[in-house]
């Protein structure tokens, strides 16, 4: 017998579509043994994993796109105990070589499998599916949001004299509030009717959006503390840089091999950008741009606000730094940090005591920050889970209990 007939292993490989997947099946020494179509149903999936069982034992099957089109498939396998790799794009020099089709694209995703070229591990989409769905539903609505308030402002530019020089000069939020409250009158002519209820649309359009918006902010930070309270806990990290973290980490941070990779992955592992006398660094443009942003975000929030990061950046200024290489350098210093909470479970201290204590000794907030020395917004925060400061939060019990 063949060194192959006896290991009898095969490597599966799924070229993913809306409505259909291609199979591929192929030996350990890399040898085409039969490929098909099924559709994508629960059936197809049953139907699928048995034609690749029916080659012998299965080693790994390699998918490309297990949280997109390739999730059923993915989920299936997993339940059947099957070891499923994420299988990349092929590069655009190897697709010009090859050819592209459905049933190439399988072979190459199994002997990608095989010969673990071009894959990662697979993202788990069990844990972060929720996270995911509303997620998109409020970035959505933040667009929409923003999309229609663009309108109100253009309209307003072209709109009769009267019209615009009556609201050009309130702030937007102002102007949205009182023209979603306007009284279209009858009388009045054509042109300017019409223009007034666009306006009055466009500007209910908007109250309803926010209200989407934060409905779904409430969901959505809850799932986000469920998923990693230390991570929602960290300085600057609200619902949606949590959520998106999150995503980017897969449900599965295990899949993350260090936290350097966690970085590269972010794209804020630092390039080398030197020239004669000059050395200095850059950040890498690749990467999950959308967690490059959560982190960019995190990075201003606490410049803004977190007394250790102001610290920091006036000494690095002081250095001759310029804002890029500070923000550069504070986003791999967050994306470190970030790692740490995404692999290493953190237990936040409990502070829903706080507000009860407060309350039952009829003590305001305004009276808990002038006596604390920090403003009553931040008391109102920690208590709320909002803000961590584990410091504060027992400082402000004990003189609770004191009080």
């Amino acid at each position: 017998m063949t060194v192959e007939a006896q290991s009898g292993q095969v490597y599966g490989g799924v070229d993913t579509h809306e409505e259909s997947i291609h199979v591929a099946v192929i030996s350990a020494l890399g040898h085409d043994l039969g490929d098909k179509e099924f559709p994508t149903s629960p059936e197809g999936y049953q139907r699928t994993l048995a034609f690749i069982t029916s080659h012998g034992d299965v080693a790994a099957v390699g998918i490309e796109g297990t949280s997109s089109y390739g999730v059923g498939i993915a989920t299936a396998a997993r339940a059947a105990n099957i070891e499923v790799v994420e299988v990349m794009r092929p590069e655009r020099a190897e697709r010009r070589r090859l050819g592209k089709s459905d049933p190439i694209d399988a072979y190459q995703a199994a002997r990608a499998a095989l010969g673990s070229h071009r894959t990662a591990p697979a993202k788990d989409p069990a844990v972060i599916e929720g996270i995911r769905a509303l997620h998109n539903a409020r970035r959505s609505a933040r667009k929409a949001r923003t999309a229609a308030m663009i309108q109100i402002h253009h309209q307003l530019i072209t709109a009769p004299t009267a019209i615009r020089e009556r609201y050009r000069s309130m702030g937007r939020e102002e102007r949205i509030k009182v023209l979603a409250r306007i009284q279209i009158r009858p009388d009045r002519e054509s042109l300017e009717r019409a223009i007034m209820l666009a306006l009055k649309t466009l500007s209910q359009r908007c109250i309803e959006l926010q209200r989407e918006h934060d409905k779904l902010g409430i969901e959505l930070d809850q799932l986000v503390t469920a998923a990693n309270p230390g991570l929602r806990a960290a300085y600057g990290v609200g619902p949606d840089t949590g959520a998106q973290l999150l995503l980017t980490a897969g449900g599965n941070p295990e899949r993350l091999r260090s936290e350097a990779a966690f970085a590269a992955l972010c794209g804020t592992s630092p390039i080398q950008a030197s020239s004669g006398k000059i050395t200095r660094h850059r950040l890498s443009r690749g990467g999950d741009r959308a967690a490059n942003s959560a982190l960019h975000s995190i990075a201003l929030v606490r410049m803004a606000k977190d007394p250790r990061t102001k610290d920091y950046v006036t000494k690095q200024r002081q250095a001759g730094l310029s804002s890029m290489e500070i923000i550069r350098k504070l986003k791999r210093a967050i994306a470190r940090e970030v790692f740490r909470y995404l692999t290493t479970p953190v237990t936040v201290p409990a502070v829903d005591d706080l507000r009860p204590l407060r309350q039952a000794k009829n003590i305001t907030l305004t009276t808990a920050a002038n006596e604390l020395g920090v403003w009553p917004i931040t008391i109102s925060e920690l208590e709320r889970g909002i803000r961590r400061n584990d410091n504060l939060a027992q400082t402000y019990r004990n003189w609770l209990h004191v009080a």
